[in-house]
This record gives structure tokens, sequence and C-alpha cells, in this order.
């Protein structure tokens, strides 16, 4: 069975620089945050289609070393997302007409993502995220930071279910570029998994194939 923290990975949206996150952060003022908020769900609204690659990076305290993956995504306005890891194994997740298609190496499986109230929740905010609209307070608490080069938005789960997988995911967004660099999920253990965004086309030509296990 596909674990939710595979899915979850799938969270992060977009694109392109590696962030240090030990800039100093500097919380936004009540305009600032909505300044903020208004740009990226202004810039998001014109993303029809989109191509990135990633890389991931699993950090376990017991290791000396992260775990490195990495992949590809491709999302088409307004519900089609597919999240491909493509080294140093071969595993697919896509999100297509209310249904989760997965194809692990071979393996493939389906389900309605609306029959599991954890799976509908990550599913509204991975198209949450790419559709700009990812500020959902009713189910973060969301607070907004900026250092020299990122604006920063914190969310923590308010549901018991999402906060058992995890326990806070910042989101980077360059100062001169209001589309997410890079996404870390943050375990209550104090493992975490950072996903950095490489090589991005906004509006690029999708095909149909692009979302067929």
């Amino acid at each position: 069975m596909i674990k939710i923290q595979q899915v979850l990975f799938c969270v992060a949206l977009f694109f392109t620089m590696q962030v240090s996150t030990l800039a100093q952060e500097e919380k936004l003022s009540s305009t600032e945050m909505e300044d903020f908020k208004r740009k990226v769900i202004k810039h998001s609204s014109g993303i029809k289609s989109l191509k990135t690659n990633f890389v991931q990076y699993k950090h376990l305290g017991f290791l000396s070393k992260d775990i490195e993956t990495s992949g590809n995504m491709v999302f088409k306005a307004p519900y089609l997302l597919h999240w491909q890891y493509t080294n140093p194994y071969q595993y697919s997740i896509i999100f297509k007409d209310g249904k989760i298609h997965i194809n692990d190496q071979g393996d493939k499986s389906s389900f309605d993502a609306s029959s599991n109230k954890m799976f509908e929740k990550i599913n509204k905010l991975i198209v949450g995220s790419v559709s700009g609209n990812m500020f959902d307070e009713d189910e973060f608490s969301i607070s907004y930071y900026k250092n020299k080069t990122h604006y920063i938005a914190k969310f923590v789960p308010k549901s018991e279910d999402l906060k058992q997988v995890i326990n806070e995911i910042e989101m980077y967004f360059p100062l001169t570029k209001l589309l997410v660099a890079q996404v870390k999920l943050n375990e209550s253990s104090g493992d975490y998994t950072k996903i950095v965004f490489k090589n991005q086309q906004l509006n690029a030509k999708i095909s149909t194939s692009d979302f067929t296990n």
C-alpha cells in the first residue's frame, strides 16, 4: 500500500534554487503578508502548465548522509498532476479525475482520493499549491517570514490526522520570482524531507500521455 509520506512529498509544487535555512528570518508585517499572498495568487493564476525537475533529500537522524532521489513533475490546469521518481528507483503518482494512480516499478494500483479524508486533503493542498490557492487557514495555521533572498510560508496542520504525518511544511519563494523554489517537510521526530526544484518550464506544451502510468 502507498505510504502517506510518499504522497505528501508531492505537496511540493514548483521550481528552482536551493536556500539556506540558516539565514536570519524576519516575520512579515500584516501589510507585507497580504501583499505577498496577493502577488503569489496573481502569478500562479497564469500557470496553465508546468514541467520541472526536482531533487529530494531525506534526512534521518540515525544516518550520516541524507538519502537523495530525483525525478520530474508535470502539471496541467486545473487538476492533472504527475509526480515521478526516476533515480535511483522508478515510482510515480498521478492525480487525475479525482483518483490517485500509483506505478511502483511496474506494480500499478488506483484508488479514489475522496474515499479517504487524508488523501482528499493532500490532493486539495497539492492542487491548491499549483493554482496559487494554497493559503487555506481552515486547514493550516500559517505564518510568514522573509530573509535576504526569500519569502517563507510555514504551514502547521490543524488536522490531527495530518499532524501524525507532518509537523510543519515550509515553502520558500525567491523575492524576485514568486514561485516555490524549495519545500521542506518537517516531522515531529526531527527528521525532514527537503525538495528542491530545477529547470522549470512554465506553460510548456503538455501531452495527455504525460498523465498515463
